[in-house]
């Protein structure tokens, strides 16, 4: 079989390739190249020509080719601050308004000054009686005008007045299906009247009133706590009886222990 004269040609051996690599240098970039290290071959500027340098009025991120200037601090124009606006006006509350009604002109014709305010609060009608007169007034309520029901009986402490307490009787009518309040203020040491003869429950109304309050309903026929222990010491819902506060002595007697709280 004839040589094939491709066959007789010499190889070049792997020196050699490794020879001409170093001497020529290889086709693919290496990894220096591709990620610009350090050790990557710089480009040297042809001799004469010195390098360009960067502007001194821009930063230097903004030196890049492409890259958009920034506008010097002085060429910026400041923001107006922004107006301050005062908050509006808080609106004003619901107040009283005078109650008209027929029942108050019977009630005003028969005691005069002794009534003293005839209101409406948010739909809730109201009188504000001398004390001298409550008993009467109330007395024509329940006879005459049919509020037989007597939803309760409470009071509210104004430490700051005069007449530190104001007792209110809450009434009720089933004929007419209204509501009224009346309400008397008086000065501690002073007894309100007692309506039991009036309202069967009034008694335990008015002693429970007592027992939070201290106020004493002349002509009560039990006129005691309800409530807390008869030998309890003060009256908790007074303006002037802390939230925690406690007859410690009783506690003590009692309970064994120093504090119930």
């Amino acid at each position: 079989m004839p040589d094939d004269p491709k066959s007789n040609e010499k190889l070049p051996s792997h020196r050699e390739k490794l020879g001409e690599g170093q001497r020529t240098g290889s086709d693919q970039p290496t990894v220096e190249q591709w990620t610009g290290a350090v050790g990557a071959p710089q480009p040297v500027p042809p001799e004469g020509d010195a390098p360009a340098a960067a502007s001194p009025d821009l930063p230097p991120n903004q030196q890049k080719p492409g890259a958009t200037p920034l506008k010097s601090a002085e060429a910026e124009t400041p923001k107006p601050a922004a107006a301050s606006h005062a908050p509006p006006a808080k609106p004003a509350g619901p107040a009283p308004i005078p109650w008209q009604a027929e029942l108050v002109d019977h009630l005003r014709a028969r005691f005069g000054s002794g009534i003293r305010e005839a209101s409406t609060y948010l739909g809730q009608n109201y009188l504000v009686v001398e004390p001298s007169i409550a008993l009467q007034a109330l007395s024509l309520l329940h006879g005459e005008e049919g509020f037989d029901y007597l939803v309760d009986v409470t009071a509210v402490h104004y430490p700051q007045r005069d007449r530190q307490f104001e007792v209110v009787w809450i009434l009720y009518s089933f004929n007419r299906n209204q509501r009224i309040r009346v309400k008397s203020g008086i000065a501690e040491g002073q007894s309100a009247p007692s309506v039991v003869a009036l309202w069967a429950t009034a008694n335990w109304l008015e002693r429970e009133c007592f027992d939070m309050f201290g106020i004493r309903f002349e002509g009560h026929p039990d006129m005691r706590r309800i409530l807390l222990p008869d030998d309890w010491k003060g009256h908790p819902l007074r303006k002037d009886y802390g939230i925690i506060q406690q007859d410690t002595e009783w506690v003590k007697i009692h309970l064994g222990i120093e504090s119930g709280q």
